[in-house]
C-alpha cells in the first residue's frame, strides 16, 4: 500500500511538507516554513508539526527538496534535529541550505547530496527522477516518483516557460513521457489557479525593466527577492548595455549572488561590480544598486534607506526605486509605508501595480491545464495553496476531463492511499503548526497568544502589596502600575479608586483565612477586571503581586 501524507501546504501558503511511504520506506518532499499571521504576535515564523516524522523516524530514507524558497526549505534545520536523513537537492538549492544550516550549527553533521535535473535516485522501492521546472528561483525541479503501483508526478512550484535561453525551462518532454507511459497520480501546484491565461514571459519583464530605467538621471535602486537570479541577471544585462556599475547590498542577496556566480548561473563582468563602500566615487547616473526589502521587512536595506538610517545611501530627489516583486498578502501595509516614505524623500517609486515589472513563478490556469494534459494522470491531487485554490484546481481538472471520483481533494494530515484497487482518502494523522519565537520551539500556544493579544489591545495593570504574615495587616502598598492602559496624566483618579477596591478585598478576606495571599490574588483578578470594565470599558491584564513577610 502506497501512502501520501501532506503535513503542510494544503490549505495555506507555505509550510510545504509531504511524506511518501511504501513497505517500510518513507521519504519527505520539502520542509518549509510560513511567516506569522497577524494574530501571531511576537512569533518569528511557523513550521509544520513533525510528530509523525518523530514517531516514524526509523523509516525515513531521505529528504528531497524541490527548490530553495523558504516555504520549502525553511524548516529543514528543525527536521534534521529529529532525523538526520540524507538530503537530496540541486546545486543552488543545497547551496542555500548549507548557508542556512551554518546559522543553526548543523552544516557539519548534515548529509547533503547534489542531484542535477535529470538525475535519478533509488529509495527502497521508490525510483525518483528530478525533472527541471521553471520557477522564480533557479534549479527548481519537479519529481517523477516511480512505485510498484505506478508513477506519481509531483510538480513542485512551476510554470511553463516561454523560452529556454538560460537552460531553466520546464522540461515538458519528460512530463509528457510519463504521460505516455501512464501516470497514476498528478500532484500539481495550485497557487495561481485563480489567474486566467498564461504567465508573462521573462523577456517581457526584461523589456519593461529596460524601459522604466532608461534615461534616469539619478541612481537606480532595485529591490527584489534574493533568490530571483534570473531577474538579477536581467538587471546586470541592462547595467552592462548602458555601461553602468552594479552594487549588491544586503546579506541574503550577497549570499545568493556569490552562490549563483560560483555555479555559473549568474554572469557579471568583474569590472562592472563595485563594493557599497566605493559607491561615492561614481556619478549617480552610473549606479544600479540591487538590494532586498521589497516586502517591507523592517530591518531590510530598503527600509533603512526609507528611514534615512542606511550607512551609505541617502535617498535623493533623482533616485529611482523599483520594487520588482509582487506584494505578498499580509505585507501590503508595510510595503505601502516604505513607498510613501520614499516618495516623501523625493524618489520616484515604480512597483507592480503601476508597471509590469514582475512575473509570478507559479503557473496560471492554461499552464495548469497543460500539465494535466501532458501527464495524463489517472488521479489528480491539487497541492500548494489555500483551500479555495485546491478546490478551484480540482474543478479545473474536471474541465480537462478528470472524473470527479478520481480527484482527491485532501487537507493537511489526511492520508492519501493507493493500492491495486485504486486511490482514496483515509484517516488523518496528527498535524498542525508549531510557532517559533526566538529560541523557543512550540512553547507559544493559544493561551500565550491570547495573553499577548489582550496585552496589545487593553494593556497591563500590576498591583504590588505586602502583608504581615502574623497580623495580616498591609505593610507595603497597595501600589498600582499600568502600562499600555491609560496615559500617565489620566491615571490619577482611576488608579486611586482602584486602590480602594484592592483594600476592600483585603478587608473582606480576613487574616484567619487559609492560604490568604492566593485567595486575595484570585479575587483581585475578578474584581479589578469588573471595576475597570465598568469605569472605562477596558479589560487590561491584571497581575497581582501579593507577598507575606
Amino acid at each position: 500500500m502506497l501512502k501520501i501524507i501532506p503535513l503542510g501546504g494544503l490549505g495555506e501558503i507555505g509550510l510545504n511538507m509531504m511524506v511518501f511511504e511504501y513497505r517500510g520506506t518513507l521519504f519527505i518532499v520539502d520542509c518549509g516554513l510560513m511567516f506569522p499571521e497577524d494574530y501571531m504576535l511576537g512569533v518569528d515564523f511557523v513550521i509544520p508539526d513533525m510528530d509523525y516524522i518523530r514517531t516514524n523516524r526509523e523509516k525515513v530514507a531521505a529528504i528531497v527538496l524541490t527548490h530553495a524558497h523558504e516555504d520549502h526549505i525553511g524548516a529543514l534545520p528543525f527536521l534534521l534535529r529529529i532525523v538526520n536523513a540524507p538530503v537530496f537537492g540541486t546545486p543552488f538549492t543545497l547551496g542555500v541550505v548549507r548557508n542556512k544550516l551554518e546559522e543553526f550549527g548543523l552544516a557539519q553533521s548534515a548529509r547533503l547530496h547534489e542531484i542535477q535535473a535529470g538525475g535519478r535516485i533509488k529509495l527502497g522501492e521508490f525510483q525518483l527522477e528530478f525533472i527541471r521546472v521553471r520557477h522564480s528561483v533557479v534549479d527548481g525541479v519537479g519529481l517523477a516518483i516511480e512505485t510498484p503501483l505506478g508513477a506519481i508526478i509531483h510538480t513542485g512550484d512551476f510554470k511553463i516557460s516561454h523560452s529556454n535561453r538560460d537552460g531553466m525551462a520546464t522540461d515538458v518532454n519528460r512530463f509528457a513521457m510519463y504521460g505516455q507511459k501512464g501516470t497514476l497520480a498528478l500532484l500539481s501546484d495550485s497557487t495561481n489557479v485563480e489567474k486566467e491565461g498564461y504567465t508573462i514571459s521573462a523577456e517581457v519583464i526584461g523589456a519593461a525593466l529596460a524601459r522604466v530605467t532608461e534615461g534616469r538621471k539619478g541612481r537606480i535602486i532595485v529591490a527584489l527577492f534574493a533568490s530571483n537570479i534570473t531577474r538579477i541577471q536581467q538587471i546586470v544585462n541592462i547595467a552592462r548595455s548602458r555601461e553602468k556599475k552594479i552594487v549588491f547590498n544586503g546579506r541574503s542577496i550577497e549570499v545568493s549572488v556569490k552562490l549563483a556566480k560560483a555555479l555559473g548561473y549568474l554572469q557579471i563582468p568583474a569590472e562592472m561590480e563595485i563594493d557599497i563602500d566605493d559607491i561615492g566615487y561614481y556619478p549617480d547616473d552610473e549606479i544600479i544598486l540591487v538590494t532586498t526589502g521589497s516586502q517591507g521587512e523592517p530591518m531590510s536595506v530598503l527600509a533603512r534607506m526609507a528611514a534615512g538610517t542606511h550607512k551609505h545611501i541617502k535617498i535623493r530627489k533623482e533616485d529611482t526605486i523599483i520594487l520588482s516583486s509582487k506584494f505578498i498578502p499580509g505585507n501590503e501595509r508595510a510595503i505601502a509605508g516604505i513607498i510613501n516614505r520614499l516618495y516623501r524623500l523625493g524618489a520616484d517609486v515604480i512597483y507592480e501595480k503601476i508597471s509590469e515589472i514582475h512575473v509570478s513563478g507559479h503557473a496560471f490556469r492554461e499552464e495548469l491545464k497543460l500539465m494535466i494534459n501532458l501527464t495524463k494522470p489517472r488521479y489528480f491531487i491539487p497541492i500548494h495553496g489555500e483551500y479555495r485554490h485546491l478546490t478551484l484546481h480540482a474543478r479545473l481538472a474536471q474541465e480537462v476531463g478528470i472524473p470527479s471520483e478520481r480527484i482527491l481533494l485532501a487537507e493537511n494530515g489526511q492520508v492519501i492511499e493507493f493500492d491495486e484497487k485504486g486511490g482514496r482518502l483515509r484517516e488523518r494523522v496528527g498535524t498542525g503548526r508549531v510557532l517559533i519565537d526566538g529560541k523557543g520551539v512550540g512553547d507559544v500556544g493559544r493561551s500565550v497568544l491570547k495573553e499577548r493579544r489582550n496585552l496589545s489591545e487593553h494593556g497591563l495593570v500590576v498591583v504590588a502589596m505586602a502583608l504581615d504574615e502574623d497580623t495580616g495587616t498591609v505593610v507595603y502598598g497597595p501600589e498600582i502600575f499600568s502600562r499600555g492602559f491609560v496615559f500617565e496624566m489620566e491615571t490619577g483618579h482611576l488608579l486611586d479608586d482602584a486602590v480602594c477596591v484592592v483594600l476592600e478585598v483585603v478587608e473582606d478576606i480576613g487574616p484567619e483565612t487559609h492560604n490568604r495571599a492566593a485567595r486575595i490574588r484570585a479575587r483581585l483578578q475578578t474584581v479589578l477586571k469588573q471595576y475597570f470594565f465598568f469605569t472605562i470599558a477596558r479589560r487590561p491584564v491584571i497581575v497581582p503581586i501579593i507577598i507575606e513577610v
